[in-house]
């Protein structure tokens, strides 16, 4: 006996693949949805740390920022107190001065010269005298200039021919000047004499030895 099948196979296979297509097509979405929500809680968690290091970052930057205030702060004092210092040692090298002043002018002053007046102001110290030459002048300013640490930049501010009796009849030609120096501080002598010390010995170590 013979069936036919008078059912539409052909719109229930239709159908079939349809509803196939249909779960595959609402499968993947399921699967897509699933993966893109993985990979947005993904980078939820890495913009979280992020965020979680940019907080730490910043609030060691602050504590940083405090204590290098800290630190200018203490700077400031320490450069308060080394001025300060500084000014104390000045003082204290200052009441010597005078004292040098004088027994280095002594020591420096060529025969023929003569000092009327001083004054000192601070560190400078300006000279009027008498010399009997032009010469002697010159040669009191490179004194002052080259063979004692105690002076340094002696200057020739003014030099006046000007005539002294010595009798009624003998006048003498002089010369009236006026010197400028700067008086140097024992720190700044001993600097120097050293400075002198070492050049003096690299010249004589420099030079040959004569058979």
């Amino acid at each position: 006996m013979i069936l036919i099948n008078l059912l539409p196979h052909r719109e229930a296979a239709r159908k079939r693949r349809q509803d196939i297509f249909n779960v595959s097509l609402g499968f993947s979405a399921l699967m897509g949805g699933l993966l893109a929500g993985m990979i947005f809680l993904w980078f939820q968690a890495q913009i979280s740390g992020q965020q979680s290091k940019n907080q730490v970052l910043q609030a060691e930057i602050k504590r940083f920022d405090a204590q290098i205030k800290d630190i200018a702060g203490l700077e400031t004092e320490i450069t308060a107190l080394r001025a300060r210092q500084q000014a104390v040692e000045d003082l204290q090298a200052d009441r010597n001065m005078p004292v040098h002043l004088l027994t280095e002018l002594v020591k420096q002053l060529p025969d023929g010269v003569y000092i009327a007046s001083m004054r000192q102001d601070s560190q400078n110290v300006t000279l009027q005298g008498v010399a009997q030459s032009n010469e002697r002048v010159s040669e009191l300013l490179r004194n002052l200039g080259n063979n004692t640490p105690w002076f340094s930049r002696p200057e020739l501010v003014e030099i006046v021919s000007g005539a002294v009796a010595l009798t009624a009849r003998d006048q003498r030609r002089i010369a009236n000047f006026t010197i400028r120096v700067r008086l140097t501080r024992a720190g700044e002598a001993e600097q120097q004499r050293v400075a002198v010390a070492v050049t003096a010995a690299q010249n004589a170590a420099s030079t040959p030895v004569k058979k």
